[in-house]
C-alpha cells in the first residue's frame, strides 16, 4: 500500500504546455473563496486536469465509485505527473453490488475503500468524503446516527494512519443529517469533520440551504471546510439560467455574464469557500474563478431567503 504524503499546489508549465496562471482569490465569512474542478460526469481525462491548471485551479473532486468505479485508476493512468499540482479530494460510501451499485455505511468496506483510493491514485489523497451518508439512513434515529457516528470514526482513523490529510462529509440532500444531527444533539464525543460539502446556488430550495447550514453548524464545520457543489445543477447549458438575472445580487457598478454571476451566488447559497464545478474549457473556468472576485449585495441576498422561505410557509387560514 502506498502512503505518500499530500502534495503541494504550484504548477509547472512544462507539464502541462500551456503558461502558468494562478485564479484569483477572494475572502467569503473569513476564508478565501477558491474554484474546485469537480468530476462528476467527466472522463477524468488530462485534457481537463490541463484546463484547470492553465485557469490557476488547484483543486480537483472525484470519487471512488466515478466512471464505473475507474475514476482513480484513469487520473493516475492519464495524469500521474498533474495530480502533485492539486490538492484532491475523493469519497467513499458506494459500492459494486449484484446487478448495480450500492450505498453502505459499513466500516469494513468503508476502510478498505479508502486504501484503495490511496493505492490506485498513487498518492495520499488531501481530503476523503463519506459520500452521501443520506442514503444509508433508514429513519431509526437510533441505528443511524451509531451506525453513523461508525463510519466517521472510520475516516478519522484513516487520518491517522495516514491514509488522508483529513476528512469530512459530503451530501447531496443536506436534510436527513441535519435532522440527524439535531436529534442526536451534533456528534457528541465522536471525531468532527474538517469538511462538509453540500449542493450550492440558487437551484437550491430554501429547506435545503437552511439544513446545509445547520447541519455545519452542529458538526462544527469551520468556514474554510464548508464546500458547495453543482452550482448550476448540473446543467450550465440550460436556457433557464439565460431567464434570470443574477446581477441584481450584484452590488452596484459591477458587471458580470450570467453563468459566471451565478456561479458566483453558489459561494452565499448556503455560505461555502469552495465550489466544485465541471468544465474542460480552460476559459470557462478562468471566467468562473474571476468571478469570485464579485462582491453581492447581501441585502438582496437575505431578501432572497426570506422569499424562499415564506414559499414553504402554509397560508393563514
Amino acid at each position: 500500500m502506498r502512503r505518500r504524503t499530500p502534495t503541494g499546489r504550484s504548477a509547472t508549465a512544462a507539464r502541462t504546455g500551456t503558461a502558468e496562471t494562478t485564479a484569483p482569490t477572494a475572502r467569503v465569512h473569513g476564508a478565501e473563496r477558491h474554484v474546485v474542478l469537480g468530476l462528476y460526469r467527466s472522463d477524468h481525462r488530462r485534457q481537463q486536469l490541463e484546463a484547470a491548471l492553465t485557469a490557476g485551479i488547484r483543486a480537483l473532486d472525484t470519487a471512488s465509485n466515478y466512471r464505473d468505479f475507474a475514476a482513480h485508476r484513469i487520473l493516475a493512468s492519464e495524469a500521474a505527473d498533474l495530480l502533485s499540482e492539486f490538492t484532491v479530494s475523493t469519497k467513499v460510501g458506494f459500492f459494486r453490488a449484484a446487478g448495480g451499485v450500492e450505498h453502505s455505511l459499513d466500516p469494513g468496506r468503508l476502510r478498505r475503500a479508502v486504501a484503495e483510493a490511496v493505492d490506485e491514485l498513487g498518492r495520499v489523497p488531501d481530503v476523503v468524503l463519506l459520500h452521501s451518508p443520506e442514503r444509508s439512513l433508514s429513519g431509526d434515529l437510533a441505528a443511524d446516527y451509531d451506525r453513523f457516528a461508525a463510519a466517521c470514526a472510520v475516516l478519522a482513523d484513516a487520518v491517522a494512519a495516514g491514509l488522508c490529510g483529513s476528512w469530512g462529509i459530503s451530501c447531496w440532500d443536506s436534510r436527513p443529517l441535519a435532522r440527524l444531527l439535531t436529534a442526536g444533539e451534533g456528534l457528541g464525543a465522536s471525531p468532527r469533520p474538517d469538511v462538509l460539502m453540500v449542493r450550492s446556488g440558487l437551484a437550491v430550495g430554501a429547506d435545503g440551504l437552511d439544513a446545509a447550514e445547520q447541519a455545519a453548524a452542529l458538526l462544527g464545520v469551520p468556514p474554510a471546510g464548508r464546500w458547495g457543489m453543482s452550482p448550476f445543477a448540473g446543467d450550465a447549458a440550460n436556457p433557464a439560467w439565460q431567464r434570470i438575472n443574477p446581477g441584481a445580487f450584484l452590488r452596484p457598478g459591477q458587471q458580470a455574464a450570467t453563468l459566471p454571476a451565478v456561479f458566483r451566488l453558489a459561494f452565499e447559497l448556503p455560505q461555502v469557500a469552495r465550489v466544485a464545478v465541471g468544465s474542460t474549457s480552460s476559459a470557462h473556468l478562468r471566467a468562473l474563478a474571476t468571478a469570485t472576485e464579485l462582491d453581492v449585495d447581501a441585502a438582496q441576498i437575505a431578501r432572497y431567503r426570506q422569499l424562499l422561505a415564506g414559499r414553504l410557509r402554509p397560508e393563514a387560514p
